[in-house]
């Protein structure tokens, strides 16, 4: 698996064969670029390194900002000024960039720090990354999860340096760039240094240690050589008051001469830094290659936890890719908080929960139940210290700006683990927080008025509370959960039963249409807002585009005019954007996986591929990627509700580690699926030898382990069209309604 990543997928914008068919009916609203990086990263830790072009998003790359459409150029060719750490991996304008400590080596004077180098010769795997300027020198780097390891290879010059900016940050487009506010810098000796910058509240601190052949060793300030120099302080840095200060390195090279640099970083002071890299890198020079071997090894072992059989080196490649993207965030950084003196679980880099709840949380859940744990239990130690679980968290204090996305999206992850039954949480202290989250930014409204608007957030609540009482079920709050079920019942007040479709509002970053098909708790009630199953199936169809004209996609700088006209189509996104990412499985619960089938085929076969150009849309911290993998597997968690639908597969068979088991999903009369070609329909099922007359396997299932068998043909059949996925039975009454003591009229 690991020799067919390409970290390259995704770092340009989307150049895909032509849509055809169905896909051909799609609209693009959002960004049409992955917004990932090639960069050295570790499965889930701490710091990425990447060559830094001062580019947008991650610091990588050619393009400016970009909001819709395809994005403009910066850079007309592949350019860096240095290589930094902290890359984000696939987010879109979220204001927060890291890329601190950049490390430049030079042949050239100090003061052309800042300079672009043209960049050659680049590769790329997971944990590694190199490059060579064109100044002739040769960049490898590699991470740990707490550090970083750059080599670089000189031709010989009299001038040659390796130079530490721990002034920059963030990105060199307007308003893009992060100032640290506080910083120290002192040498201790020739060859290892320390210091700590202050950056949006949080302190970041580093050990370093560098081989060098008896070069000089100085600090700068204002690109000014501090000879003699061993400390610099600042106790308070305004933008105006900013200048370049660091550390260097400086002699002759010889052709061919290597020198190596070891980055240990902490949240928690130099120290703490020094022992991360010890922990990381071991003791002495020349750590390179160790470390890259057991950064390969992680990823290798990580990655070997998915496997699927194919002849298309394209669809293998894109395959491992989207495994491989789904793996790098949430940042784990355990004992790492700078917020707060207790030692325990602590993310960052949760961007966004929006976009990573429904995909990549359940694929890490099966991957790695126990790294699942730990993030859960990292959110409820910042739901406690800081108030309210995070729909976003960065590494920076007061990091949660992301409410007008959604709520309580935490629930959905933390009901998941609560019905698989995983070991590690206090559910008793889980519902706590899970109950007293439920009234933040907009539940307070939806308590009072039974909704709430951007209405999105009424059905974001209303499963809230559903994902809540599970957990209360579970501790024995009989009473409480019972409440709580009654409030989740108010989904239905986001809908217009005119219409069947969700209520004049506004949306963020899609339509009525995208969020009108989410998976709710009680589908069957739902489709019957839609006037029955028929009526339902209908209006899927339009919104998928079936029968409709092909459309035209956003160019560079689109006008207004053209995204209104756009958004007015009410069309699917194509997976260019989160919002109506779970929307295709919404056939399921109308009995007709065949057009489940259809859909999912069409997104696999034509808006992935290879090359730069290969993700349709932001990557979103995997949460794009791990959407491709579920659906290549033939399956999709229902995020919150432990179940998985189960349809068509993209390989003739795969296997997934489950924790200590491993599930299969094998195929018979299969056919290798080819862009624009046929779908294939499920004829029939098999569960470990029992048919399986429904589309979906619960959670419980699936973690088990066994065997999945599919018997595929070139027609739809009857297969699943009455036996549907769950919905909540019976009737549960709203506890805040008027015949209710205590209801708000």
């Amino acid at each position: 698996m690991i020799g067919h990543v390409d970290p390259f997928i995704g770092s340009e914008p989307t150049d895909l064969t032509a849509q055809t068919g169905l896909a051909a009916t799609w609209w693009w609203p959002k960004p049409q670029i992955g917004n990932t990086h090639p960069g050295a990263t570790y499965p889930l830790g701490m710091v990425s390194a990447c060559a830094y072009s001062g580019a947008y998003p991650t610091g990588y790359g050619r393009y400016d900002l970009s909001l819709e459409g395809v994005p403009s150029t910066l850079h007309d060719r592949a350019t860096a000024s240095g290589f930094t750490h902290f890359q984000q991996s696939g987010t879109g304008a979220i204001r927060k960039y890291y890329n601190y400590f950049r490390v430049t080596p030079m042949v050239e004077p100090l003061d052309a720090l800042g300079r672009h180098w043209d960049l050659t010769d680049e590769t790329a795997e997971p944990g590694f990354y190199a490059a060579t300027l064109d100044s002739g020198v040769r960049a490898e780097l590699t991470v740990g999860p707490k550090s970083a390891v750059h080599r670089y290879t000189f031709p010989e010059d009299p001038r040659a340096r390796v130079v530490i900016d721990f002034s920059l940050g963030g990105l060199s487009i307007p308003y893009g760039a992060t100032i640290p506010l506080r910083a120290q810098l002192e040498t201790l000796e020739p060859g290892v240094a320390q210091g700590e910058i202050v950056v949006e509240g949080t302190p970041i601190a580093v050990y370093i240690e560098c081989d060098t052949p008896q070069w000089r060793q100085m600090l700068f300030y204002d690109r000014r050589l501090m000879p003699g120099g061993k400390r610099l302080d600042f106790d308070h840095i305004r933008p105006t008051t900013l200048r370049p200060f660091g550390l260097m390195w400086a002699g002759p090279s010889r052709a061919g001469e290597t020198i190596e640099l070891r980055i240990g970083f902490s949240l928690r002071g130099v120290e703490q830094a020094r022992r991360n890299l010890r922990d990381d890198c071991g003791e002495g020079p020349a750590r390179f290659d160790h470390r890259r071997e057991k950064t390969k090894r992680h990823w290798r072992k990580q990655l070997k936890s998915v496997s699927v059989k194919t002849t298309s080196t394209e669809r293998q490649t894109v395959f491992s890719t989207a495994v491989y993207h789904s793996m790098i965030k949430p940042c784990l950084a355990p004992s790492e908080s700078p917020f707060w003196p207790s030692d325990g679980p602590f993310a960052f880099d949760i961007s966004t929960m929006w976009d990573i709840y429904r995909t990549q949380l359940p694929l890490l859940t099966a991957l790695q139940p126990e790294r699942a744990v730990e993030l859960a239990n990292a959110l409820l130690t910042i739901c406690e210290e800081e108030g309210n679980f995070p729909i976003g968290y960065r590494m920076a204090r007061g990091s949660d700006r992301f409410s007008r996305q959604g709520s309580a999206l935490a629930h959905t992850f933390l009901a998941d683990l609560c019905q698989l039954g995983l070991p590690g949480i206090d559910w008793e202290w889980a519902l706590v927080h899970m109950s007293d989250d439920l009234r933040r930014t907009y539940g307070e409204e939806f308590l009072l008025h039974g909704e709430t608007h951007p209405i999105s957030h009424t059905l974001d609540l209303a499963f809230g509370y559903w994902a809540t009482a599970k957990v209360a079920r579970r501790v024995g709050d009989t009473a409480l959960a019972e409440q709580f079920e009654g409030l989740a019942e108010r989904w239905v007040n986001a809908f217009d039963p005119a219409s069947g479709l969700l209520k004049d509002s506004t949306y963020y970053e899609g339509t009525r249409y995208n969020y009108s098909f989410r998976l709710l708790h009680d589908m069957a009630s739902r489709i019957e807002l839609s006037g029955g199953a028929e009526a339902f199936v209908a209006q899927l169809d339009e919104f998928f585009g079936f029968g409709a004209p092909s459309v035209t996609q956003p160019g560079n700088r689109p006008a207004v005019a053209e995204m209104k006209a756009g958004y007015a189509l009410g069309r699917f996104e194509g997976l260019n954007n989160e919002p109506d990412m779970e929307a295709p499985w919404a056939y399921h619960y109308a009995g007709r996986p065949d057009r489940t089938a259809e859909v999912v085929h069409n997104v696999l076969l034509q808006q992935f591929g290879t090359g730069r150009g290969g993700l349709p849309g932001n990557d979103d911290s995997g949460g794009l990627s791990s959407w491709n993998v579920w659906a290549s597997l033939g399956l999709f968690p229902v995020a919150g509700q432990n179940i998985f639908l189960v349809n068509a597969p993209l390989f003739s068979s795969a296997t997934i580690a489950i924790g200590d088991e491993s599930f299969r999903v094998r195929t018979t009369n299969f056919v290798e699926p080819v862009h624009g070609g046929p779908v294939q329909y499920v004829q029939s099922m098999q569960l470990n030898g029992a048919p399986l007359e429904r589309s979906w396997i619960s959670g419980s299932e699936l973690h088990r382990g066994g065997e999945l068998l599919v018997e595929l043909g070139t027609e739809p059949s009857a297969w699943a069209t009455t036996n549907l996925p769950p919905s909540r039975s019976g009737p549960v009454r709203d506890p805040f309604t008027p015949t209710h003591p205590g209801a708000k009229p």
